[in-house]
């Protein structure tokens, strides 16, 4: 019983854990942009986590650098099964205008499974309450098969 009222109860408060992995800020402004009064994101319950270990849905921006690269998988892997693994932008999906670069690791695809892709420099507000929305029907889903 408590098990069936706990899962329920989670499907519909994601928790999310950003993290930049060397972005220009854009898509870390839009994020919070997303949160805040004008667009209300936590009415459809998505909350900013203060650690890894208290998130279910992960969102990355930034072009995955070779220094945050250890440190954006320790992250991750800190994040509890089932989890959800959202880029947002075009950075971490191809490196954008940084592909190419000494100092980038190239996309996050190349490291782990990507669930969601939030496309756009900087994607607007609505396509990232678009892509967290899909993102939790993808937790729910995984939660299902467990």
């Amino acid at each position: 019983m408590f098990k069936k009222l706990i899962a329920e109860s989670m499907g519909k408060s994601p928790w999310l854990f950003h993290i930049n992995a060397g972005s220009c800020n854009g898509c870390d402004i839009e994020l919070v942009s997303v949160l805040t009064p004008r667009y209300d994101a936590e009415r459809l319950g998505f909350k900013l986590a203060g650690s890894p270990r208290h998130a279910d849905i992960v969102v990355v921006t930034g072009p995955v650098t070779t220094q945050s690269l250890p440190r954006v998988l320790r992250a991750i892997s800190q994040v509890p099964e089932p989890r959800c693994i959202v880029t947002m932008g075009s950075c971490p999906q191809s490196g954008n205008v940084f592909k190419g670069s000494y100092s980038v690791a190239g996309p996050l695809s190349k490291y782990v499974h990507v669930d969601v892709d939030v496309a756009g420099c900087a994607p607007k507000p609505q396509a990232v309450i678009d892509g967290l929305a899909l993102a939790t029907k993808i937790l729910k889903e995984k939660r299902e098969a467990k």
